[in-house]
Order: C-alpha cells, then sequence, then structure tokens
C-alpha cells in the first residue's frame, strides 16, 4: 500500500478539529488568569480616584436648582396665561362698557359734540363724533340697530342699497383711518364727513 492511498482528511477530522479548537478558545478566555488582565482594563485608574466630599452635594443641590426651575416655569406659563386672559377680559368689559356709554348718547349729543371737538381743533375726535352719529341714524331708522360687535364693512354692506351709498362709504373710510391709519386728520376730512353726514340726514 503506497503512502498516497492513506486520507490526509476527512469531515469528521475537520469537525473535530474545529470542536476542539473552540473549547480551547473559551477555556483560554473564561479561565481566571484571563480574568485578572481583564480586571486591567484602561479605565482601572479609577478604582484608586477618590473624589471629594462636597461633589455629591453639588450635584444633590444643582439636581433640586433644575427641579425648582422647572415647577416655577410650569407654574409662570399657567398663571401667566391666566393673568393675561384676566387682563384681557377686563380690558374688553371696560371697552364694552365705553360702547354702551356711546350708544346711549341721542343723535342731537353726537352732533353737538362733533361741533364742539372741530371748535377745540380735534378734528379726529369731531369726525369720530359724526361717524357715531351716523351710526346712532341707522339705529334709529332701523336700518342697523346697535350690535358692538358689528364692523365697518358690515355697515357697509348694509348701506349698499340705501341712496346716499357713497355718503355712508365715505365717513366708513375715514372712520377706519382713525382707527387703523396714521394718518394725520384735518379740518377738510371733518367737513368731509359733515357733508357725508349731512346728505344722509337730508335724503332720509
Amino acid at each position: 500500500m503506497s503512502a498516497d492511498a492513506f486520507e490526509k482528511t476527512n469531515l469528521g477530522w475537520q469537525v473535530q478539529q474545529l470542536q476542539q479548537q473552540l473549547w480551547e478558545w473559551i477555556e483560554l478566555t473564561f479561565s481566571p488568569t484571563q480574568r485578572k488582565r481583564w480586571d486591567k482594563s484602561p479605565f482601572s485608574w479609577l478604582d484608586n480616584l477618590s473624589l471629594p466630599d462636597w461633589l455629591p452635594k453639588v450635584f444633590l443641590w444643582l439636581a433640586i436648582g433644575l427641579l425648582v426651575a422647572w415647577i416655577a416655569w410650569r407654574l409662570w406659563q399657567a398663571w401667566g396665561y391666566s393673568l393675561s386672559s384676566f387682563r384681557l377680559r377686563q380690558r374688553n368689559s371696560a371697552s364694552k362698557l365705553r360702547q354702551q356709554a356711546a350708544i346711549e348718547r341721542s343723535l342731537s349729543d353726537w352732533l353737538r359734540l362733533a361741533q364742539d371737538f372741530y371748535r377745540q381743533g380735534n378734528y379726529r375726535e369731531a369726525c369720530r363724533a359724526v361717524y357715531m352719529a351716523m351710526l346712532q341714524r341707522l339705529n334709529d331708522t332701523g336700518i342697523a340697530p346697535h350690535e358692538p360687535s358689528r364692523t365697518d364693512g358690515e355697515y357697509l354692506q348694509i348701506t349698499q342699497e340705501l341712496p346716499t351709498e357713497i355718503s355712508y362709504q365715505n365717513l366708513l373710510t375715514v372712520h377706519e383711518q382713525l382707527c387703523f391709519g396714521n394718518a394725520e386728520i384735518s379740518s377738510v376730512d371733518f367737513e368731509r364727513c359733515q357733508q357725508a353726514y349731512n346728505e344722509i340726514d337730508s335724503n332720509q
């Protein structure tokens, strides 16, 4: 029998070798000597490090401070919103009271007030009084009863079918300038308002 006739390797022998190598690796990895080597990790110097006694107290007070700040912030959010909504309600109620007081004035009161402001040179308030006289006239004639929530745009729609639509439009335009614009109101603006009101008055 020649030397070439012997098997050099087979599958069973290879599996056995692999199994043996695996057990050797497990033994070596978990042996007591290897565990001692693991204990000497790069962070082993931390074992001998002693922290100052005051450091845990600092961390504790820092955590308490953060907790108190968070609670204060949450309370401020809740109460700040309530406070601002309370102030807004106060302003709205004061505004409604002013509107109610304004509505209770008669047409002649508004016209007299417009002339008083005009003589004082307060053309802004004079124009506003003429505007309020127009609203009072719309209320008195039943065309548009007083509603504090009604806007100038709604008044414009209501007065579109009236014969003096342009006069209403002029008064409403000046009032929008009074409320939303920064333009200076002059005696010319007041005279335009007065003329528009007179046209409305003469056609009703």
